[in-house]
């Protein structure tokens, strides 16, 4: 044979290009050799076939289906024969190729060319089907396709046989016709088998029969050898007939046409044409009957009627019968439904019964109407139907019920059919039906079968129209009739009934006030566990979706029938029906459950309620999908506090559970619901849910369900039972929660918590105080918001420190927020709704203030007290909603109006301000004085985050012309200008800045020092220049780095100040993961605080460095604060503009002043507002630079301040990163004290713990402090409306703040506590103190002369000053605490002493003697030669000596006098003792523990106090000498006694660093001389 290779590629080139495209070559390849392999060898006439599904393994190739060859000499018919072939097998056909190929073989059937000239006609198929997976099932295909082409073969070869032997026939009926048949019948039997003959008839078989009579019964006898075609072969055995054909056998007729029993195999399979032509003897009996098998061409089904043979003349019978005129419209009328009648009826069929049927057609088309019209065939082996019917009303339902009529009517189980629908008013269906081998055709009554057709066709939408009048009035029946009509789809006619249909129209008229949604739960059959839930909408849903609402409820979907309804204007409607199933059936329990179940549903469907298990507990406990609401918000509630369990299980433990789940939301109205508040029912509800609970098995479930008591116990208020404007209850929840009674809540412990939820938003409010403020941050970490918030209140506590509220914050998350990535808009307004949800949750439990009182919101059962203070400001992700929430306070008439969020469009537009940044930059300026280099005229470089589009960071780089910005970066660009020229990137910065959305793109290149540039965070790698390399301090080796990488060192870059004005986290400590930091957008930059190389850090935005970064970073030597102390300007500014508003609205409410010009009074403020503000800024910094320098030697003091704070359970060092004690001994061991940063938080407690003891107390209620309030606001609302201020609501708040800000900032972080702790007076008895000796002294004219030294003398020497007035106003508290046990009245105090101390202190330079005057003018000279002004220098020497003037002053009134001569007798007689030696040894004890201190103290009372005594003693014995003669004087007159304890008195003093027993021996010397 030739080479295999050479026949695939011939074959191959036989083949359509697109059979094999996508097919791997080998796989092409391998099927070609396959059927090369089949081919070789084949014989003429023989077929070979192979059915199998190749393998690598066993082929060589494969295959993902089952390949049919076939190799057989060509022939017609044998594509057609063979798919069919396949089909009825089952499988589908998806690729034939079938290339016909001329083949030369030798005599043995070897291939030798495939596809040369004069080679013989081959038929190579080649199929490929859905892949059978049995060998069985493979050969059962292949013996039916061999016995199918062995069929065509045999038609096709004995073709021309069939044909004569047909004419022959035809032949002899001509020339010997029988006696016994008509001549008309002979003639229309010749005519129609020589048509036969032309090309009309598919000849398939043939044989011939002989009747004979066996036993007496008619039986047809194949003859031997007369078989042609497909019956060549056919058995011979005799056939005997049925009854039916038995009867008319020997009837001398010539043809039989009919349908074969058979379906062919050849061509078409459909079942075969019979014609049968009856044989004759000479008598003209009937003998036999010649068979012919086929099937009509195409064209005889295309043809007219007259056209053909046999049925023409029928068609001309009944039209003459017929009675109508030829040529009239009844006659054409009645030719048409002829045309239009099934060819093989006509064959068939009696003209008698043709002319009944077409004439009763003709009258259906007249009134439209339906018939059935029945004939079976002569042999008893099929009926044939043709139903008639209208048009419209055919459709495929209607088909179904037809077929399923004349199934049971005949006892069949399929059946054929054909479907005519034309122009035609009547549609046609023609039915055949065939009888189950050895049956009868039954005898069925016509008139009943067609009773039943119209029963079958009497259409739903007449049953519509009569179910629509039976509900509703003849006006409406006919509107909704009108719109609905031809609304239903078919799909759901043949599921619902008309009734069910006129429910769905009711449901679907109210969608528009339910909200687009309506729903229908019922039941129906006889399965108890089963129900239907009708759903009716405008928007459709996909079941994926609607399927998990459902099995939510805990129901089974088992079915689901979905339809779209079309209206009239073309719009849509939607209806799906859904079969449910329970476990149990009594679950399904009443209609008013199924009323609970169709709530639920809709509340799901339409967002009110969410979609969890926890809907189960509707079926399963019977509660409301309301109530449902109570537990879900619970949950949502223990989600977000860290309880240990999912959400899941929290839900599996109430449904598992569920009469405790009813207790729980009993238990909850019983408490809150205003209708039905009950102490005694809620006592009652409790005790029964510990009882159950104590049934709980699972210790996990019993946690949970405690929990939820837990909550529930400390809940304070809820607005679960208000309603909106129309009455309906509001789709959130709120929730006030007491923080401290939840169980194991994390710490800190707000004071109050508000919850929010709903299923659009969560949100959670902590405030730590009656009167707090804080942002409230659109957070995206839905999982642990809360976390998130608790983290950033404790920052924002330490900046509201300085402010008269305390720290709040506020965090929600939206839920169903669309993706911003598609439609940043929409995301954008969704937020914004939850944010305004949020607002709505917070104020509706918080109380009101008016005219007549505090006002308790409607329908909220209140726990606590009155509680009207709610202030929120911006945040991240809501700097542009403070508008919104004003908008909405205005809404809800509460009384802040909009002073409730700080920062709308009427207020202080903190960019326009600059105030952040210029808060944070009194901390740089700090910083750098404490370097020594003014910011403000000397040139200091710089790196940061930020570009100048931005508030903090662009205001913050517009501080000072002295900056020099080396680099910085943001989420775009990293900026770099290695040697920046001042004045010239100043003015660039500016313009940037000023320039709208600007980037650091803008920047203008030529202004950019060499090797500088502006890179892109795109970019993949940034080329490093000499001189950027210099200016960040990177290795030589750098040559280029990727954006991150510069990013990070700029971050390490060896320059002067770090500034933030960014968003994230950049600074850590080495001890912490970047996990632990929670910002993983900079996790790849962010850098060790232990390795910035700046000298000072500036945060101007919030978290750039984390507290223990910060730690790590000053214990390195680099000078920074926390951002809570640095950018607490904005906090300030915005405290500022709520406690103006809150004054001027009520002034716009009464009438006293307008809108706008509240407006312009209060942007005319801004200014004086942003110096006042500031003002705290430069204070705390200049208080965090005092503690340093003293840090170590206090540090004893301020454990004692952290213990105590701990101790009223206000702190909590491990949250803080304060120092535990262990590491507080190391320190002091080591020398070291606290550093700024935890200075920063510390300062803040100390603020915060005195101002909540203040508040308690009467101290604000002092007249006294009325200016103190004046002077907290701007002048011009001082001038205009003084006498108002003292109807502020915050007014006792204000003065507390102010007091509470200047004891800690002027008098320490200690001063209070250990003035408490050492005198045991109360917090309120120290603070009249203080101000009495602040007043008294000048503190005010001191700072101020002091400050005006900024940049002229170095900040140690200003320290200096700042600590020694510290220590005065110290004592002197000390002194009116001690010296005044009924309490300080502070403006008698200052009457009483300030002018005289003023006199005094003026000429007290002049009353120092011998070692104290010595030493005071080293102290001056010292101060003098550090650059302090004169003026300054005489009073700062003299600081602590002013303390004794309140003795001289408190002796001379006591006694009358000169004050004067009297404290120049003090001073002298001070002089003279050494007393001054003595108080500065006592200054000099340790005081390590507070024992210690306290015995200080007192030990150094005592000394002032027998000072005191001993000025009385010399005045009464020596007053009328000379000053210089009384002390001598007086002494001798104590004789030998006092000579002694001056002796002693004198070796006391001179022992170097005397102990507390030497001094205490010294004080009782001093004693004896009193006299």
């Amino acid at each position: 044979m030739p080479e295999t290779t050479a026949l695939i590629d011939r074959l191959r080139s036989r083949l359509p290009r697109d059979g094999f495209d996508d097919r791997d070559p080998r796989d092409v390849t391998g099927a070609l050799a396959a059927m090369v392999e089949l081919a070789e060898g084949r014989r003429p006439g023989e077929t070979r076939a192979a059915v199998f599904t190749p393998t690598i393994a066993e082929n060589g190739w494969t295959s993902r289906r089952t390949i049919v060859q076939i190799c057989t000499d060509d022939v017609p018919f044998l594509v057609d024969s063979v798919a069919a072939a396949i089909a009825e097998a089952g499988p589908t056909v998806h690729l034939l190729l079938h290339p016909v190929v001329t083949v030369r073989r030798d005599d043995q059937g070897r291939l030798l060319e495939v596809g040369g000239l004069g080679g013989r006609s081959e038929s190579w198929m080649h199929l490929e089907t859905d892949r059978i997976p049995t060998v069985e099932q493979r050969d059962a295909l292949r013996e039916r396709i061999l016995s199918v082409v062995a069929d065509v073969h045999a038609a096709v070869a004995d073709w021309s046989l069939l044909r004569r032997t047909c004419l022959d026939i035809v032949t002899r009926l001509r020339t010997s016709p029988p006696p016994t048949a008509a001549p008309a019948e002979i003639s229309r039997g010749t005519e129609f088998l020589s048509w036969l003959a032309d090309d009309h008839f598919t000849f398939l078989g043939y044989r011939a029969y002989a009747l004979e009579s066996i036993d007496g019964e008619d039986v047809l006898r194949p003859i031997d050898d007369t078989g042609l075609g497909i019956l060549r072969d056919a058995p011979s055995r005799v056939v005997h007939l049925r009854p039916e054909a038995r009867e008319t056998a020997r009837e001398p007729r010539i043809l039989t046409i009919t349908k074969a029993n058979s379906r062919s195999t050849v061509h078409r399979p459909v079942y075969l044409d019979y014609i049968g032509v009856r044989s004759f003897d000479d008598a003209g009996n009937v003998t036999g009957e010649h068979r012919f098998l086929g099937l009509f061409t195409s064209i005889t089904y295309a043809s007219s009627v007259t056209t053909l043979p046999i049925a023409s003349a029928k068609v001309s019978a009944v039209l003459a019968a017929s009675g109508h005129a030829p040529g009239s419209h009844s006659a054409k009328e009645l030719e048409q439904i002829l045309e239009d009648y099934p060819r093989d009826e006509l064959f068939q069929d009696s003209p008698e019964h043709l002319l009944d049927v077409a004439t009763r057609i003709s009258r259906l088309r007249e009134r439209r109407g339906s018939a059935i019209f029945v004939r079976s065939d002569e042999f008893g082996r099929f009926v044939s139907a043709l139903v008639l019917l209208p048009r419209d009303r055919y459709n495929t339902p209607v088909r179904l019920r037809i077929e399923a009529l004349l199934k049971d009517a005949y006892g069949v189980d399929a059946l054929e059919y054909t479907a005519k629908v034309g122009e035609s008013p009547l549609a046609q269906l023609h039915v055949v039906m065939r009888m189950p081998k050895d049956h009868d055709i039954p005898a069925v009554d016509t008139a009943e079968l067609t009773a039943r057709l119209e029963a079958a066709l009497r259409t739903w939408d007449s049953e519509f129209v009569d179910a629509l009048h039976g509900a509703y009035d003849e006006e409406t029946a006919g509107m909704l009739h009108a719109r609905y009509s031809e609304a239903f789809p078919e799909s759901y006619k043949e599921f619902a009934s008309p009734a069910e249909a006129v429910g769905d129209v009711s449901r679907l008229e109210r969608l528009d006030e339910s909200g687009g949604v309506a729903v229908h739960l019922y039941a129906e059959g006889d399965d108890p566990t089963r129900r239907f839930l009708t759903v009716v909408s405008v928007d459709p849903r996909p079941l994926a979706e609607v399927l998990p609402m459902l099995t939510a409820l805990g129901v089974e979907v088992v079915d689901d029938r979905p339809h779209t309804v079309t209206l009239p204007d073309g719009a849509t409607r939607h209806i799906s029906d859904f079969g449910l199933r329970l476990p149990d059936a009594a679950l399904w329990a009443d209609e008013n459950r199924a009323a609970q179940f169709e709530a639920a549903f809709l509340a799901i469907w339409t967002g009110a309620a969410e979609n969890d298990n926890l809907n189960a507990l509707v079926l399963h406990a019977g509660l409301d999908w309301r109530d449902i609401v109570i537990l879900r918000a619970i949950g949502g509630y223990l989600q977000q506090i860290g309880s240990a369990f999912s959400t899941g299980y929290i839900d599996q433990a109430l449904i598992t559970n569920p009469e405790i789940a009813v207790s729980l939301v009993r238990l909850f109205a019983a408490s809150f619901d205003p209708d039905r508040a009950d102490a005694d029912a809620q006592a009652e509800i409790r005790d029964g849910v510990l009882r159950d609970l104590d049934g709980v098995a699972s210790l996990d479930h019993d946690r949970i369900l405690r929990a939820f008591l837990g909550v529930i116990d400390a809940t304070l208020r809820t607005n679960f039972y208000q309603h909106d404007a129309d009455g309906r209850p509001k789709p959130w929840v709120s929730m006030k929660l007491d923080s401290k009674a939840v169980p194991d809540l994390p710490a800190p412990r707000p004071m109050v918590e508000i919850w929010v939820y709903s299923p659009e938003v969560e949100g959670v409010h902590l405030r730590f105080g009656a009167v707090a403020r804080g942002g409230l941050r659109w957070s995206d970490r839905r999982e642990d918001f809360r976390t998130e918030v608790l983290g950033l209140v404790k920052a924002q506590m330490v900046k509201n420190a300085v402010i008269v509220p305390t720290g709040s914050k506020g965090g929600f998350v939206g839920k169903r927020l669309p993706d911003p990535a598609v439609d940043r808009g929409a995301w954008l307004d969704a937020g914004k709704d939850a944010y305004r949800t949020f607002i709505r949750g917070l104020l509706d439990l918080t109380d009101n203030r008016t005219a007549a009182g505090i006002v308790p919101p409607d329908r909220v059962v209140r726990r606590d007290g009155d509680d009207p203070y709610l202030v929120v400001a911006a945040d991240k992700g809501t700097a542009t909603f403070s508008d919104i929430a004003n908008g909405i306070s205005q809404e809800y008439g509460f009384w802040l109006d909009d002073a409730f969020a700080s920062g709308g469009s009427v207020g202080y537009d903190h960019k326009a301000m600059g105030i952040t940044a210029r808060g944070a930059w009194e901390s740089v300026k700090r910083h750098f004085r404490e370097l020594g280099i003014d910011t403000q005229t000397e040139d200091f470089t710089v790196v940061g985050v930020g570009d100048m589009s931005g508030d903090v960071f662009g205001n913050g780089m517009l501080l000072s012309e002295h900056i020099r910005l080396v680099a910085a970066f943001d989420h775009r660009h990293v900026f770099v200008d290695p040697d920046p020229d001042p004045a010239a990137s100043f003015a660039e910065r500016l313009r940037l800045f000023r320039l709208p959305g600007s980037s650091w793109g803008d920047y203008d290149p030529a202004l950019l020092s060499a090797g500088g540039g502006v890179f892109p965070l795109s970019a993949k790698s940034i080329p490093v220049s000499p001189q950027l390399r210099a200016a960040l301090g990177l290795d030589d080796a750098v040559g280029a780095l990727t954006p991150n990488e510069l990013k990070r060192a700029v971050l390490l870059a060896p320059v002067d100040l770090l500034w933030n004005g960014g968003i994230g986290t950049y600074v850590k400590a080495s001890s912490e993961s970047h996990a632990e930091i929670g910002d993983r957008a900079n996790d790849a930059i962010r850098v060790d605080g232990r390795s910035l190389r700046v000298r000072v850090v500036g945060e101007g935005g919030n978290l750039g460095v984390s507290q223990l970064g910060r730690i790590e970073a000053a214990r390195s030597g680099v000078q920074i604060n926390t951002d809570a102390i640095d950018n607490s300007a904005g906090v300030g500014t915005s405290d500022r503009e709520v406690n103006i508003k809150i004054l001027l609205t009520a002034l716009v409410r009464e009438g006293t002043l307008g809108i706008e010009d509240r407006n312009a009074l209060l942007a005319s403020m801004t200014d004086e507002v942003a110096v006042q503000v500031l003002r705290d800024n430069y204070e705390q910094n200049v208080l965090l630079g005092n503690s340093r320098a003293n840090a170590a030697i206090m540090l004893p003091v301020h454990e004692r301040l952290m213990e105590t704070l701990e101790a009223r359970d206000e702190l909590d060092r491990e949250i803080e990163f304060l120092p535990d004690r262990l590491t507080v001994q190391e320190r002091v061991e080591a020398g070291e004290g606290l550093t700024r940063p935890e200075f920063a938080v510390l300062v803040a407690y100390a603020k915060l713990a005195l101002k909540t003891d203040l508040a308690a107390t009467d101290l604000a209620d002092d007249p006294w402090f009325s200016g103190t309030l004046a002077e907290y606001f701007p002048s011009a609302l001082r001038e205009r409306f003084g006498e108002r201020l003292g109807e502020h609501p915050l007014r006792r708040e204000i003065i507390v703040n102010t007091v509470v800000n200047s004891m800690v900032n002027r008098g320490g972080i200690t001063f209070a506590d250990r003035a408490a702790a050492e005198t045991g007076a109360t917090a309120e008895q120290i603070a009249r103190a203080y101000v009495a000796a602040r007043e008294i002294f000048d503190l005010r004219g001191f700072v101020v002369a002091v400050e005006a030294t900024d940049n002229v003398v170095d900040t140690a020497t200003q320290t200096r000053l700042y600590l020694d007035f510290r220590r005065l106003l110290d004592r002197a508290a000390r002194w009116f605490v001690q010296h005044r046990s009924e309490g300080v009245d502070i403006g008698a105090e200052i009457a009483r002493f300030a002018e005289p101390v003023r006199l005094l202190s003026e000429r007290l330079a002049d009353f120092f003697h011998g070692d104290e005057a010595d030493q005071f003018a080293a102290r001056q000279s010292a101060l003098a030669a550090a650059g302090v002004p004169a003026a300054l220098a005489q009073r700062g020497a003299s600081l602590l000596e002013a303390l004794r003037l309140l003795d001289v002053i408190e002796l001379a009134q006591a006694r009358g006098g000169d004050l004067e001569d009297l404290a120049r007798t003090y001073f002298r007689l001070s002089g003279e003792i050494g007393f001054d030696d003595l108080l500065s040894s006592v200054s000099g004890l340790a005081q390590d523990d507070s024992w210690q201190s306290m015995a200080r103290a007192s030990l150094r009372d005592d000394l002032y106090a027998v000072l005191v005594d001993l000025t009385a003693s010399v005045q009464t014995h020596a007053g009328g000498l000379a000053l210089d003669q009384r002390y001598a004087h007086w002494l001798a007159g104590g004789g030998s006694t006092a000579q002694r304890a001056a002796g002693a008195l004198a070796a006391a003093s001179a022992v170097p660093h005397p102990g507390i027993a030497v001094l205490s021996v010294a004080l009782r010397q001093l004693r004896s001389l009193v006299r």
